[in-house]
C-alpha cells in the first residue's frame, strides 16, 4: 500500500483512506448500523438463550456484541406491498438480488446454500457469509462475517450482527435496521470510530440500500405492468424456491407455465 503526500496533505490523504475504511466496512454488512462502544451486557437479549446455539455462532456473536468496532439504526422507507409478499422477499435475498440487478437497482449476487445460509458479493470486492440465526414474525436476526478487497486499502475482514424489524402499517411495511460491526484490523477501526461521529450520513446512506432494494423489488412484484411474473417465470430457480414466491404472488402462480419453468441441476 502507498504512502500517503506529505505537508498539509496529510491530513486530508489520512481522512480520504478512513472514509474508505468506513464504507469498506458498511458493504460487509450490506451483504444479506451511534458509534464505538460497548453493548449492554455479554449477549444480545434478542436472541434469547445463548445455549441454543452452537459455540462457534455463539463465539462470533459475542466478538460482535461485546467490542462493537461501531453500530447504527437506521429507518428504510415504508415498503408498499402486503406483509406476506415483503417477508417472501426478505427470506428470498437470492431472488431478491437477481431481480434487482435485471432492474438495475444494485449489483449484489446471492447464492442460497441452505434455507438459512448465503454467499453473496456486490461486485465491487465485497463477499461473505450469511446467516439467519433467529427467525421471528416480525424480526429477522442476521450474523454475517465478510471482508472487503481494494487497491487502497487491501483486504479488510469483519464481522457483523445485524437486527432487521419490519411492522405491517396498513398496506405498507415499516423497515427498521441495526447493525453491530466488528472490524478485525485494529488501525481501520480506530479509523472508522474517529470519522462516524461526523460521516455517520454515510453510513446510514450505505446500511439503508439493503432495505431500499428489497422495498423496490417487492413493490415491482405486485405491480400489474411492472413485468415481474414474467421474469420470475424465465429465472432458474429449485422448485421449492419459485413455490414459496408464487404463494405470496397469487397473480404470478395464476399466469404461470410450468413447461417455462427451468429448474437448478443439482450435483
Amino acid at each position: 500500500m502507498g504512502r500517503g503526500p506529505g505537508g498539509a496533505d496529510r491530513g486530508v490523504w489520512a481522512r480520504q483512506r478512513g472514509l474508505r475504511v468506513l464504507a469498506a466496512a458498511l458493504l460487509l454488512v450490506t451483504l444479506a448500523t451511534a458509534a464505538g462502544g460497548t453493548s449492554d451486557g455479554s449477549w444480545p437479549s434478542v436472541l434469547g438463550s445463548r445455549e441454543a446455539f452452537s459455540p462457534e455462532v455463539s463465539m462470533a456473536v459475542e466478538r460482535v456484541w461485546i467490542e462493537p468496532t461501531l453500530s447504527r439504526t437506521v429507518n428504510g422507507r415504508p415498503a408498499r406491498v402486503r406483509f406476506d409478499v415483503y417477508v417472501a422477499f426478505l427470506d428470498m435475498p437470492e431472488v431478491t438480488a437477481a431481480a434487482a440487478r435485471f432492474r438495475k437497482l444494485a449489483t449484489f449476487e446471492v447464492e442460497a446454500l441452505d434455507d438459512d445460509r448465503y454467499r453473496a458479493s456486490d461486485g465491487d470486492g465485497a463477499r461473505g457469509l450469511t446467516q439467519v440465526i433467529r427467525r421471528e414474525p416480525r424480526r429477522r436476526v442476521i450474523l454475517s462475517w465478510g471482508e472487503h478487497t481494494s487497491p487502497f486499502l487491501g483486504t479488510i475482514s469483519g464481522s457483523a450482527l445485524t437486527v432487521v424489524d419490519f411492522e405491517p402499517r396498513g398496506d405498507a411495511v415499516d423497515q427498521t435496521l441495526t447493525a453491530y460491526v466488528h472490524i478485525d484490523d485494529r488501525v481501520a477501526a480506530a479509523l472508522a470510530r474517529v470519522l462516524v461521529p461526523t460521516f455517520g450520513f454515510i453510513a446510514d446512506r450505505k446500511l439503508a440500500e439493503g432495505l431500499r432494494v428489497t422495498a423496490k423489488v417487492a413493490e415491482w412484484a405486485v405491480d400489474p405492468s411492472g413485468g415481474f411474473c414474467e421474469w420470475l417465470a424465465h429465472e432458474p430457480l429449485p422448485p421449492g424456491r419459485r413455490e414459496r414466491m408464487l404463494a405470496a404472488l397469487p397473480s404470478c402462480a395464476r399466469a404461470a407455465d410450468p413447461s417455462r419453468f427451468v429448474p437448478i441441476q443439482t450435483e
